[in-house]
């Protein structure tokens, strides 16, 4: 085990990551032979170029997927062998724990402490979760009477690509390849173009568990070039995307004008974090806030970006937010101390800052922050940002701003309160904070998210579902009911 920062830093500089793109149980170039440069965030230093996949890759990932799809060799093994990989699979994410770690930590600019406390055990979690999962889920027999049996059976739907984003990239990848691979599907992954590198271990262990080739590809790479192809793909069976709105929607575009595939979306959020004037602790309130939105620099889909609360605490509560956000300053990295690390890269940096001037000049004041840090030269820091007076309708209420900046809003009572926390067109998560039950059970049912926390935020677990409402998408990571959304019911009728 790495102890120290020295010792981190020392790590990286002998990094050799894998760099090719993964197909048919082999690593292989990009059919063009073309390649991207892949820097970190944390020094903007180049770590590897990585292969430039483009539609020729997908066609023969796809290709590869559906031979071994109708092969058999997984989609129709016993559920005992699934599960003997699937669990292998979890142990060998474990036994090259500081590797992932590494990877995540150069990649996207992730605390090495926070990748080896957090992600990459949930990433093993979430395999063994539905390795264990999968011979649980049985069909059923309808009752149709005496004259005939009517079977009911949940089948894989065959290929899946998944297409994943770069602030979660171990965590979000295990959540659609545990469900996906489960159920017997061949999976291609396309990670972000900003973190390639953790996916490309990931299929070299999944290789080492014993997967079957072709079931897994990996093909990294760029939007257009390669998650587009995979959306319009006629052979792929559905895409699971997690990202932006924008983005999101086009795969439905994709989807419709192709073969009809499913698609599910999480699109992210503007998630409030409603403070009444009865709740009970301010300082797990103030604490809640500051860690839920400035944890992973603000790089969650589900961040808590905005504080809804009634004037009657808004300044003793405000006072303890800010003093907790000026503990957790951006660090390096590779510092196993650091609690925050850098934004993803440069122009996302630009972008967060510019968002902020905007809010500032439309009449937001800034509480704290609005500006850069520099731990290690070259990096992309942004310091826990705070902005008052944020009117609604402002952009910074209502757009994601993905970066560690708070937009605080006043109201003026409970009703207030939840007229404000809906005033979005985001609905992935929320929270309220009241000491009163039947309080807390009103606000909640009112606030249209796919998670709402009570006198918490950020609370989860593998066995209870994850996604959005409106704007925020449709379809559920986590928990048995994300096994339904990578299987298909068929019913087989037998005369008697």
């Amino acid at each position: 085990m790495i102890a120290d920062a020295p010792a981190w830093i020392d790590a990286a500089e002998c990094l050799a990551p894998r760099t090719q793109a993964f197909v048919g149980g082999a690593f292989v170039p990009a059919a063009s032979g073309a390649t991207f440069a892949d820097h970190s965030p944390r020094d903007g230093r180049w770590l590897a170029d990585v292969a430039r996949c483009g539609a020729g890759d997908v066609d023969g990932a796809v290709a590869a997927a559906r031979a071994a799809f109708d092969a058999g060799t997984w989609s129709r093994c016993a559920p005992a062998e699934r599960r003997r990989v699937l669990l292998r699979l979890a142990d060998l994410v474990e036994a090259r724990f500081d590797d992932l770690a590494l990877l995540e930590a150069l990649d996207v600019g992730k605390p090495i402490g926070e990748a080896r406390r957090v992600d990459v055990p949930s990433a093993a979690a979430c395999l063994r979760f539905y390795a264990e999962a999968l011979d649980k889920v049985t069909g059923e027999t309808a009752p149709v009477g005496p004259d005939a049996l009517a079977l009911v059976e949940r089948e894989p739907l065959g290929v899946v690509g998944a297409v994943v984003p770069w602030n979660y990239p171990l965590i979000i990848t295990a959540w659609k390849l545990g469900p996906a691979l489960a159920t017997g599907n061949s999976v291609i992954l396309k990670p972000a173009e900003q973190s390639p590198l953790s996916a490309l271990l990931l299929a070299e262990l999944a290789a080492q568990a014993g997967l079957p080739d072709g079931v897994l590809s990996v093909l990294p790479g760029f939007g257009p070039e390669v998650g587009e192809p995979l959306g319009r793909h006629p052979d792929v069976d559905k895409v699971a995307f997690t990202g932006s709105v924008e983005v999101g929607r086009r795969f439905l575009v994709y989807a419709g004008e192709s073969n009809g595939k499913a698609v599910s979306l999480e699109l992210g959020g503007k998630s409030p974090q409603v403070v009444l004037a009865d709740v009970a602790d301010l300082d797990a309130a103030a604490s809640a806030v500051a860690w839920g939105i400035f944890y992973n620099a603000g790089q969650t889909c589900h961040a808590g970006s905005r504080l809804v609360v009634e004037r009657a605490v808004r300044d003793e509560l405000l006072e303890r937010v800010l003093a907790t956000a000026a503990g957790l300053q951006p660090g390096d990295p590779l510092d196993p101390a650091s609690t925050v690390g850098s934004l993803v890269g440069e122009q996302e940096a630009v972008r967060v800052l510019g968002a902020v001037e905007a809010a500032r000049a439309a009449g937001a004041e800034l509480l704290c922050g609005g500006e850069r840090a520099d731990p290690v030269p070259g990096g992309s820091y942004v310091r826990p940002t705070v902005l008052g007076a944020v009117a609604p309708g402002d952009p910074m209420v209502r757009e994601e701003v993905f970066g560690p900046v708070l937009c605080v809003q006043d109201a003026d009572d409970a009703e207030h309160a939840v007229w404000l926390a809906q005033d979005t067109p985001y609905g992935l998560a929320a929270a309220v904070w009241t000491r009163e039950v039947a309080t807390a059970h009103r606000v909640a049912r009112r606030l249209r998210a796919g998670t709402v926390w009570v006198n918490t935020y950020d609370a989860g677990s593998l066995m209870t579902p994850f996604g959005g409402m409106r704007a925020s998408g449709h379809g559920r990571d986590r928990s048995l009911h994300a096994l339904d959304s990578y299987t298909q019911l068929k019913t087989t009728w037998v005369a008697l």
